[in-house]
């Protein structure tokens, strides 16, 4: 699933060919992508609406019209570009949600997993209100991290990956960023001392800047709007390297399952006592 990085390079990339133009109408083939309100009333409220600014709260893409605001979630396989009316792409087939632009011009929505998700609301807090702070904001501190990490009996990578507790981070940024901070993905939460949690503070933040500069990490679906794929997954510590030597010591990188999720990290780097640990 796009996570932070990938969210805010799709956001930046929708930015020029989206804002100043105007809906004309919508078009759906897939009911479930609508998640409000009724589709009927959300083309009718949508059409006639300019988009004013494109934005991104966590993993939401947040474009601002005139009244309401269009919030689109990629979930697993989503992708969105803004073409030509005659254009073709390779994520046509998948395409089940569409607007008609001004100016001879579609914001497609292609999912080929369907789990994507569009909203229209004139409230978008009736949307994020869980949502945990944002990781790359001035406010987010080393304080904050530590008060929210406080008692916290879970494994910091499960932390790490509930959008309530941190947005935006999944899991292969939150392997990244533990990586980084030499951090086992299985210490509990509690167990971080000050120096460890100042050092995931400054680690989630490089990590996620990093997928940023690179404008993302594709593995699978994910996509530039402009179709081009991102290099992050290039320049990867430990997110998919399993069996590969650590880029510091050399050990190869392993892989476990912590949240359900594949995890990788490196034993020697990221050590874990029996004390440290929820197991």
């Amino acid at each position: 699933m796009p996570e932070l990085p990938e969210v805010e390079t799709v956001v930046r990339g929708l930015r020029t060919p989206l804002i100043g133009h105007k809906v004309e109408s919508m078009w759906y083939d897939w009911a479930n992508t609508i998640h409000s309100p009724h589709p009927a009333e959300f083309a009718a409220r949508i059409a006639g609406q300019t988009f004013r600014a494109v934005n991104r709260r966590a993993k939401y893409i947040l474009c601002e019209l005139d009244v309401d605001t269009l919030i689109i979630h990629l979930k697993m396989t989503g992708r969105l570009y803004v073409v030509p009316d005659d254009a073709l792409s390779d994520a046509d087939p998948w395409v089940h949600f569409r607007l008609q632009l001004d100016q001879g011009h579609q914001l497609r929505f292609s999912d080929a997993r369907k789990f994507g998700k569009v909203y229209l609301t004139d409230d978008v807090n009736k949307i994020t209100s869980k949502l945990g702070p944002e990781p790359l904001e001035d406010d987010f501190t080393v304080d904050v991290l530590r008060e929210r990490l406080a008692g916290r009996q879970k494994t910091i990578k499960a932390l790490l990956l509930d959008q309530t507790f941190i947005a935006g981070v999944g899991n292969i940024y939150a392997d990244e960023a533990l990586h980084r901070a030499g951090i086992h993905p299985l210490r509990g939460a509690h167990t971080l001392t000050g120096e460890e949690v100042a050092r995931l503070h400054a680690t989630i933040r490089a990590a996620l800047s990093a997928g940023i500069d690179y404008e993302g990490a594709t593995l699978n679906w994910y996509r530039k709007p402009d179709g081009t794929s991102g290099e992050s997954q290039k320049h990867f510590y430990a997110y998919g390297r399993e069996g590969q030597p650590c880029t510091t010591c050399g050990h190869p990188i392993e892989k476990i399952r912590v949240a359900q999720r594949g995890t990788h990290f490196c034993p020697v780097c990221q050590p874990l006592s029996s004390n440290q640990s929820l197991r």
